[in-house]
């Protein structure tokens, strides 16, 4: 069975916590331009947003897809980041939970997570039903 589709989301008004000039490209929209100049890993799709709420820690960006925990990660950098990004998705696509393993799991991602959300559906062994 394939996993459900993974989506790569990148905040494109993300400017690094820095003031950008009116007519200059912003570092999430860089980031973003970045990874779709390359192929995304297969079942994974890279989608701009408006905003993560996370301006000050660098570009930020998210994974979700199916019935998998999401994951916000922030401290992006637009220039050194994209393969790592890339990599990191094809982890999580592979994921039926989006529980990527510790040790397999990228750097970056270990230590710049801002969130992590739970599916929509839970897991049947946390659902109140589960516990009756």
């Amino acid at each position: 069975m394939d996993p459900a589709p993974t989506e790569l989301l990148v905040c494109v008004k993300c400017r690094r916590g820095r003031e950008i000039p009116q007519d200059e490209r912003r570092p999430g929209q860089r980031l973003y331009d970045s990874l779709t100049r390359q192929a995304p890993p297969e079942g994974v799709t890279v989608t701009p947003v408006e905003c993560l709420q996370n301006c000050d820690h660098g570009c930020t960006v998210a994974l979700r897809g199916g019935d998998r925990w999401t994951y916000v990660f922030g401290n992006v950098d637009e220039v050194s980041h994209p393969d790592m990004l890339l990599d990191g998705a094809a982890l999580y696509h592979a994921t039926g939970d989006g529980l990527i393993p510790w040790r397999a799991r990228p750097e970056h991602f270990k230590r710049n997570c801002v969130a992590r959300i739970p599916p929509v559906t839970p897991a049947p062994s946390l659902t109140p039903e589960a516990k009756t």
